[in-house]
């Protein structure tokens, strides 16, 4: 019986041009109803998304599923706040970190791991815009570099 991997769903490109991403932690996400069929068809968008902690449970917000279309009564709000399945003490160790000054959880990606549905979350320190345009430099920079190395190659 060969499973599958990993069947990314989503990709939050964005957090890492906002966000110095420290640490990254895989949770479970609690899903009700067709949700698991939405994803199951991609239909997941991770953008605007965040992670809170509150009474010793981890939560996420802003985490659009749209509902499945062959579903009628069964199909829930699709930017409900869901529950993100993680161990106490890796809640703990968490809580501990963002109370720390410029700290938050940021979702980086929605997966299908071995039939459930995951989500990387990252604990982030947030960028400057000095930060971002210094990416961005680099970024250019190797885009040169390996333009060049493919034109003396050829």
């Amino acid at each position: 019986m060969a499973r599958e991997a990993m069947k990314l769903i989503a990709n939050n490109k964005k957090a890492y041009h906002d966000y110095f991403i420290e640490d990254k932690y895989e949770a479970g996400i609690e899903l009700h109803g067709t949700e698991v069929k939405s994803l199951r068809m991609g239909r997941c968008s991770i953008k605007e998304s965040f992670v809170r902690i509150e009474n010793g449970e981890a939560f996420v917000y802003s985490m659009n599923i749209s509902p499945y279309e062959k579903g009628n009564i069964f199909n829930k709000d699709p930017m409900r706040v869901r529950r993100l399945l993680l161990h106490k003490t890796e809640i703990r160790k968490l809580a501990g970190q963002l109370s720390q000054q410029g700290y938050s959880l940021i979702p980086l990606q929605v997966y299908f791991k071995e039939g459930r549905a995951k989500v990387e979350i990252g604990l982030a320190k947030g960028k400057k815009l000095y930060d971002k345009r210094e990416d961005i430099a680099k970024k250019d920079l190797r885009r040169e570099h390996e333009r060049e190395f493919k034109i003396k190659n050829l």
